[in-house]
């Protein structure tokens, strides 16, 4: 069986993300949706918050499933005997990132490859801070994140403006 890991915060997960778990659905037997930790970032929604969102999006797809992980991807994709990582590129300015990830990934863990899906141009404008910015201004969200899970960005966000 062939397993893809699709790795990412998911803050929230959008149609481009969603875009790509379904496309890599098709292609691999197995995919599991790893909601990552970025030290980098500050999150509107927690990782238990991005889990259950990212499930509620994916339920449609019986051969996806999500996890979460507190270590490196190179170490978590050890788990999973075989597994590629599927990344979705926007631009070149993604590549640029991705690869040098990629990279960094095949040195700890040499059995691990990295397979780069292009986004549908459609998608590529599109990233979680785009859809939290349209969120805060009370955009519509219909084009740019999942049905399932737009009233829990209007309600997060909200909340978020009365606390601040």
């Amino acid at each position: 069986m062939t397993t893809a890991i699709i790795p990412g915060s998911f803050d929230p997960i959008t149609l481009g993300h969603l875009n790509i778990i379904r496309r890599a659905a098709q292609i691999f037997d197995h995919v599991v949706v790893c909601v990552m930790k970025n030290s980098a970032k500050t999150y509107m929604f927690n990782t238990a918050e991005r889990v259950e969102l990212v499930r509620k999006v994916v339920a449609r797809f019986p051969n996806v499933e999500v996890d979460t992980t507190d270590l490196l991807l190179a170490e978590y994709a050890k788990q999973h005997e075989g597994a590629v990582i599927v990344k979705g590129l926007r631009a070149v300015s993604d590549f640029d990132y991705e690869f040098q990830i990629a990279l960094i990934n095949k040195k700890m863990n040499p059995e691990l490859d990295t397979l780069f899906l292009t986004s549908s141009e459609k998608y590529t404008f599109l990233s979680s801070t785009v859809v939290k910015e349209m969120a805060a201004y009370g955009a519509d969200l219909s084009e740019f994140a999942p049905a399932e899970i737009i009233n829990d960005i209007i309600e997060k966000t909200n909340n978020r403006r009365q606390t601040q």
